[in-house]
This record gives C-alpha cells, sequence and structure tokens, in this order.
C-alpha cells in the first residue's frame, strides 16, 4: 500500500510540475507582447528577438551550471564550503539530469526553476528597450538568470540556506528571490546605459513616452497575471510525507508545503493571490489617477509587494499590504527619475524591484516572530533579517554585479546602440538583411509582372 501510495504521489508531483512550467511560459509570452506594446513599432523586431533569444541562452546555461549553483551554495560562502554531494547530483552529466525512468521528478522541478530565471531576464529586458544591444543585453540574460538570482535562490530559498538559518529570511513566494534582485539588476543596467533619446527635456524635466500599442500591453499584462498564478503554485510542494521534512511538524499528515517544507494549500495561496492582485490594481487605479498604464502594472506591483509572506498573510493583510506597497513604489519611481535621470522604459525596476524590497520589509515586521522554516533552530522572522535580505538581493546580488558589468561594456563599446540607429530605429539597423531581401523580393516580382504584361511583338 506505501508503495503504491509512493508511485501515486510521484506521477501526481510530475504532473503538478509540468502543467505549473507551462503556465509559467505564459509570463514569457506576456512580457514579449508588453515589451512590443511599449516599444516603438521602428524597434518590434529587435525587441522580440532579444526576448525570444533569452530562451536558448538561459536553458542552455541554467542546464549546465545554474542548477548546480542552487544544490551546492546553500552555505557557501559565509557558512561553509560548496555541498559538492548535492551538487554533484545535478550536474548535466547526472544520472538525473536525463532521460531516467528511475527519476521522475528532477526534469520537471528543474524546468520550474528555469522559468524563474526566464521571469527574472525578462524583467530586466524591459527596462532597457529600445537602445540596448541584443548581444549586450543577453549577456546580461544569462548573469542574472543562471549566476545570480540562483546563488541568491540557494541561500534565501533552499531550505538549507543560510540566509533563513540565520537571518530568519522568509520569501515564500520571491519578493525578493527573483523580483528584488531583478529589479537591482535592472536598475544597474540603465544607471550606464542611459535614457533614451528625447526622454528628457533639456531642463530635466522627464517627457512621457506612451505604449504604442496599448491593447497588446494589456494582454500581454494580463498574461503576465496567469503566468504568475502559475509561478505561486510551482513555488509549492504539492504532496508531501512526513518523513519527507523529518517528521517535525505534520505527524501522520501527508502535506503540501511552500518553498521551505511548511504546511501550506493552494486554497490558501489562491486567496492571497487574488487579494494582492486586487489591492494592487485599486491603490494604483487611485494613486495614478487612472492612468492604465499604472493601474495595470499597479495589479503586478501588489502582488509582488505581498508575495514574501503570502503563505501567512490573512487575505485582508494581503489586499492591504499590496495596496501599501504600490503608494510607495509609484511615489518612488518618480523621486528616482527626476533625482537621477533613469529611464525605465516599463517601470521594472519599481514594479518588481522596488515592490519586492518594500514586501520583504512589511513581511519582517507582520510576521515578526513566526518560524522562517519547520526546522528547530533556525532564526525567527524579524525585521533585521528581512532588510539585510532585501539588501542582498537589491543591491549584492542586483544592482552592483549588473552596474560592473555594464561599465566594462561600455567602456568596450558594446552596450548602447549609435544615436544615429536608436533615431532611425534597431529594426532597420539591426535586421537590414531581411528589409533587403523583401525589397530585392518586390522588385523581382514587379519586373516578372511588367515582363508578363508587355505586349508580344
Amino acid at each position: 500500500m506505501d508503495g503504491n501510495l509512493n508511485a501515486l504521489t510521484t506521477v501526481f508531483t510530475e504532473f503538478y510540475y509540468w502543467v505549473t512550467v507551462v503556465f509559467m511560459f505564459l509570463i514569457h509570452v506576456g512580457f514579449c507582447m508588453y515589451e512590443v506594446g511599449a516599444s516603438r513599432r521602428r524597434n518590434h523586431m529587435h525587441t522580440l528577438m532579444k526576448n525570444v533569444m533569452v530562451i536558448p541562452l538561459v536553458t542552455v546555461t541554467f542546464f549546465f551550471f545554474g542548477w548546480w549553483i542552487y544544490w551546492a551554495f546553500p552555505m557557501f560562502p559565509f557558512f561553509g564550503g560548496l555541498n559538492h554531494e548535492m551538487g554533484s547530483g545535478n550536474l548535466p552529466w547526472a544520472q538525473t539530469m536525463g532521460p531516467n525512468a528511475a527519476d521522475r521528478i528532477t526534469g520537471v522541478f528543474w524546468a520550474a526553476f528555469l522559468l524563474f530565471s526566464w521571469t527574472a531576464a525578462s524583467i530586466v529586458s524591459g527596462a532597457v528597450i529600445e537602445r540596448i544591444r541584443s548581444s549586450a543585453l543577453w549577456v546580461h540574460a544569462v548573469l542574472i538568470g543562471s549566476v545570480w538570482w540562483i546563488i541568491d535562490a540557494a541561500w534565501g530559498w533552499h531550505y538549507d540556506g543560510w540566509m533563513v538559518k540565520f537571518l530568519g529570511y522568509h520569501d515564500a513566494y520571491a519578493s525578493g528571490v527573483i523580483h528584488a534582485i531583478a529589479g537591482g539588476y535592472a536598475l544597474g543596467v540603465i544607471a550606464v546605459l542611459g535614457p533614451r533619446i528625447g526622454k528628457f527635456a533639456k531642463d530635466g524635466t522627464p517627457r512621457d513616452i506612451p505604449p504604442h500599442n496599448p491593447w497588446m500591453l494589456t494582454i500581454g499584462i494580463f498574461l503576465i497575471y496567469t503566468g504568475f498564478w502559475g509561478f505561486y503554485a510551482a513555488c509549492n510542494v504539492p504532496v508531501i510525507s512526513p518523513e519527507g521534512i523529518g517528521g517535525q511538524i505534520t505527524g501522520t499528515t501527508w502535506t503540501a508545503t511552500n518553498i521551505y517544507l511548511a504546511p501550506t494549500s493552494l486554497s490558501g495561496i489562491t486567496f492571497n493571490f487574488l487579494m494582492s492582485l486586487s489591492g494592487g490594481l485599486m491603490a494604483a487605479y487611485v494613486v495614478s489617477k487612472g492612468d492604465a498604464f499604472w493601474t495595470f502594472s499597479g495589479g503586478l506591483a501588489g502582488v509582488i509587494t505581498a508575495s514574501a509572506g503570502n503563505d501567512l498573510y490573512h487575505p485582508v493583510q494581503a489586499m492591504l499590504i499590496a495596496a501599501v506597497g504600490v503608494v510607495i513604489v509609484y511615489r518612488l519611481h518618480f523621486w528616482v527619475e527626476r533625482r537621477f535621470k533613469l529611464d525605465d522604459a516599463v517601470g521594472a525596476v519599481a514594479v518588481h524591484g522596488y515592490a519586492g524590497f518594500v514586501g520583504l520589509i512589511i513581511a519582517g515586521f507582520v510576521l515578526w516572530g513566526a518560524p522562517s522554516s519547520p526546522y528547530e533552530g533556525y532564526a525567527t522572522v524579524n525585521p533585521l533579517g528581512q532588510f539585510i535580505g532585501a539588501m542582498i538581493m537589491f543591491f549584492g546580488l542586483g544592482f552592483l554585479p549588473a552596474f560592473a558589468v555594464s561599465k566594462i561594456q561600455a567602456a568596450m563599446g558594446v552596450l548602447r546602440i549609435p544615436e544615429e540607429v536608436e533615431l532611425e530605429g534597431l529594426d532597420y539597423a539591426e535586421h537590414h538583411a531581411y528589409e533587403e531581401a523583401k525589397e530585392a523580393i518586390i522588385e523581382a516580382d514587379k519586373a516578372h509582372l511588367a515582363t508578363k504584361l508587355t505586349p508580344a511583338e
């Protein structure tokens, strides 16, 4: 009986993660549509191409070394060395990293984390549209997608991570682990990249560059909402035996757990996802005075703000925390834009980075004293631990590496497109061969048609 139950649990878990991965693919579809809707027509193919190529580049690098980092780095470098035992089982040549019929979990669990990696890279991609070289963005996509975010996941999302153990860091649905780090990384890039031509007037006043296609932008954000809901499910373990978590917290009951292996349920996160989405949308509508772009983005910012503690919040708490977070990040975005002349084309730094940072801080106070993990001896959730965690995510692993790499790219002349190319449009500059071929075909067709229409002598 026990063997049959374990087999059924394994098959269910495999299917569960496969479904969440498919849902999360919609996040990337949504980001593509959102960025194309926000960019101007002359940059559409460039915007799509740089997003599409994130998929193979991050996937391959995550397979070869990103997944290994998650298992090898939980206590590295401050509280121990690399965990070679766990890491070796997740290297690309390990038996679990292939068509091994005895292992039905690793591939789908790896894919769930991979989709998180795509999300981190896509957040950066949106902030830098219309002036970054594709090759420069792809370097950053690999670094944030297969190195930096997965290091912070090992530290603050792994059940054995040092931040969870010693800081009491709690971030169940990735306010910091994905969103704060990606927002901080995007800020580091745009600080070096500079604003789009015409974004700021001569006196420094920022100009609004409205989205080219608000309908596509709206559909894109709704696809991101949908994929984000799947992301929430992917942050859970669907069913696990008491023995799987040491029998410390569930007695004899099989349960679903969050990423830290503490009991939770899809019912609970459904309440909190929808309530935080609603709180964010309402607050954004009010604070932006009905601006459609910020209202839609505010729904996402609300969910991100509440995500750190949405496994423990009451639904009304989730709604209020989302609303407070949105008001803060909305005002912070425009203050930073005016003060530092930074051009975040889609508000990615605010919606993801500031919201994630603020969400971690709020969770530290609201959940003060709650267990960060079900395991004995771990620090409890506290404001200081959450603040230190937020600083590590946003600045330590986000802003600083991005700023440094961008400075190197700028010095080499490979970060930003030339001014004349930006004015003419990236589609013409980077995809001119396609345009020339199309024109040649049109001219050939005209010549052929003219020959057929010439009267016979």
